[in-house]
């Protein structure tokens, strides 16, 4: 298949629907932190993009939101093509340009403050980052701990970052400036956002 014929197939079957179907998730999973939101597979985007990461794109993106791809989504012609048929998003220069990232590798991606922050006076103007994830329970264990969070909570995502915990603690003393994270698994969605606080389980 080429490149233009995969740009435009594997979008939304029902972009309304689909897309407030995997909104209401995020939206649920930004209120409930470290609980998993289940997400159909709705869209079909070319790899190394993941099937979930691309209706998050889908769904949150469009022609006024800077995207950010790490360099294993930037070398594929046929996921900017399809990213950029589907969404309409520019493609960001620098990560700190982007509203949103999409980030195939999180354990080699760039550090958190290396995004936008937002400002004191808009800490909407932040890099949401999508952070692609074979699974939410198989890699270090983390407590959550926050607004949206009863007592606390716990997820393992894999292919974190080795250093995210303290990345992570410096982001949160940032606030309210400071970047919100959606990791994306096969078969659900948790989100991060910057006003959780989170430590290993053996700390």
């Amino acid at each position: 298949m080429d490149i233009a014929a995969q740009s435009i197939d594997g979008g939304f079957a029902d972009p309304v629907f689909n897309a407030q179907t995997v909104f209401r998730a995020i939206m649920d999973a930004m209120a409930r932190p470290g609980s998993v939101q289940p997400l159909p597979a709705f869209a079909r985007p070319p790899a190394p993009l993941s099937a979930t990461a691309g209706a998050i794109a889908l769904s949150l993106c469009d022609n006024d939101t800077p995207l950010w791809l790490d360099p294993a989504l930037q070398a594929s012609a046929a996921v900017k093509s399809w990213l950029g048929f589907h969404t309409g998003a520019p493609l960001a220069n620098t990560p700190a340009d982007a509203h949103f990232a999409l980030i195939a590798n999180p354990a080699e991606m760039a550090a958190l403050d290396g995004f936008s922050q937002g400002t004191q006076d808009y800490p909407d103007r932040s890099t949401t980052l999508i952070l692609q994830v074979s699974n939410l329970v198989s890699g270090a264990p983390l407590l959550l701990e926050g607004p949206g969070i009863e007592v606390s909570a716990a997820i393992a995502p894999a292919q974190m970052p080795r250093h995210f915990v303290e990345q992570w603690k410096q982001n949160s003393q940032r606030f309210p400036r400071g970047v919100d994270i959606i990791l994306a698994a096969p078969d659900g969605i948790a989100c991060l956002p910057r006003t959780t606080r989170i430590k290993t389980m053996e700390a």
